[in-house]
């Protein structure tokens, strides 16, 4: 069983950065698939980012796409979400995921483990 806790979350004003991250225990997830998601108020949990296995590939939200960033460190056990340029938009609560399979998806309804969220609210 993986646990995940993201943290990092916070206000920051529109135009700022921010990192998130994600940390997990109870095993290794070098061979996961680990994503962020997004939820704001009333709106569907929506596809941020991921990356796959190992850190061979990423994929972004066209809405996030050249203004955020997905790492991951495996010596850690910890993933990451750099944001810049925020925008009001991106106010929601960001939760990371993590999907076992060899499969790469950005449907959240695939991963299996999931965090309790971290809040980031942009200020405009």
């Amino acid at each position: 069983q993986v646990q995940l806790v993201e943290s990092g979350g916070g206000l920051v004003q529109a135009g700022d950065s921010l990192i998130v991250s994600c940390a997990a225990s109870g095993r290794t997830i070098t061979t996961y698939s680990m994503g962020w998601f997004r939820q704001a108020p009333g709106k569907e949990r929506e596809f941020v980012a991921l990356i796959t296995r190992i850190g061979l590939s990423t994929y972004y939200a066209d809405s996030v796409k050249g203004r955020f960033s997905i790492s991951r460190d495996n010596r850690k056990n910890t993933v990451y979400l750099q944001m810049d340029s925020l925008k009001p938009e991106d106010t929601a609560v960001y939760y990371c995921a993590g999907d076992p399979t060899i499969y790469v998806t950005t449907d959240y309804r695939n991963y299996a483990y999931w965090g309790q969220g971290t809040q980031v609210t942009v200020s405009s």
